[in-house]
């Protein structure tokens, strides 16, 4: 089922959840860049390339329940442990 809201966007939409999902790793991005001192592109690749990110992807993880500032813990605790 659809679910409508203001100006008539079908928030269920696929292309709308992939616009949505796409502003969410940008902003986790931009929260890793600061944290690691790196710019906000070589964040996203990094992020990317995570099995946090694979996981955020994943809906039946239900990482993509959680904030971003979380996410971006996940993503630090998943770096520490490859060291």
């Amino acid at each position: 089922m659809s679910e409508v809201i203001g100006y008539g966007i079908d928030t269920k939409s696929p292309i709308i959840q992939e616009i949505i999902m796409s502003n969410r790793i940008g902003a986790i991005s931009v929260i890793l860049a600061e944290r690691l001192c790196i710019t906000d592109i070589q964040a996203l690749k990094l992020f990317y390339a995570s099995q946090t990110c694979a996981h955020l992807h994943d809906k039946s993880t239900g990482l993509y329940l959680y904030g971003d500032h979380y996410i971006a813990d996940e993503y630090m605790r998943e770096m520490e442990g490859r060291q």
